[in-house]
């Protein structure tokens, strides 16, 4: 995790405004067989809302990410340079994309910016940061989303999750 000096005196960055949420930082998170600490909280918008994404540690010291839009819960782990995808920009909703053997509809294509952030971060997160990017489904358990800047992309991969399923052990 990213923890220099300037991570340190940041703390916090935009207005998280109170919402809703099943977690937060501290909180580790039970998914199916997987468990996350939660380290980071980031907000972003899209035009019509907001979204928050979690940034946190399986137990084995990986890092993942948990999205929380509209009471969907995804986790995902971003992939790495050899299993990256090789789409780019533009997309259509309806598309369709192969990959790891699955066909995955895009089902998203916006424009995000970052409104506020709290914790720590695999990467450096700025708000007023923004990024198009693409979700796409195969099925009703996997996700695969990109995230592009010029010049730059990144792939994220998962599955959605029940948040009846989601179980929460608080910080103390």
């Amino acid at each position: 995790m990213i923890n220099d000096v300037q991570v340190q005196s940041a703390g916090q960055q935009g207005e998280m405004h109170d919402a809703p949420l099943l977690f937060g930082i501290g909180d580790q998170v039970q998914l199916g067989r997987t468990s996350t600490l939660i380290l980071g909280h980031a907000r972003y918008s899209y035009g019509r809302g907001f979204w928050d994404e979690f940034c946190g540690v399986d137990g084995d010291g990986r890092t993942c990410w948990i999205s929380l839009d509209e009471g969907d819960v995804v986790r995902q782990k971003r992939l790495t340079e050899k299993d990256t995808p090789k789409f780019m920009p533009p997309f259509k909703l309806g598309e369709t994309l192969d990959f790891d053997a699955a066909t995955f509809t895009v089902t998203e294509v916006e424009h995000a910016e970052c409104i506020a952030l709290r914790g720590q971060f695999d990467e450096v997160l700025q708000v007023g940061e923004s990024h198009e990017f693409v979700n796409a489904s195969a099925g009703d358990e996997a996700l695969l989303s990109g995230e592009f800047w010029p010049g730059h992309a990144i792939w994220f991969y998962g599955r959605w999750y029940d948040a009846f399923d989601v179980k929460v052990q608080r910080q103390p």
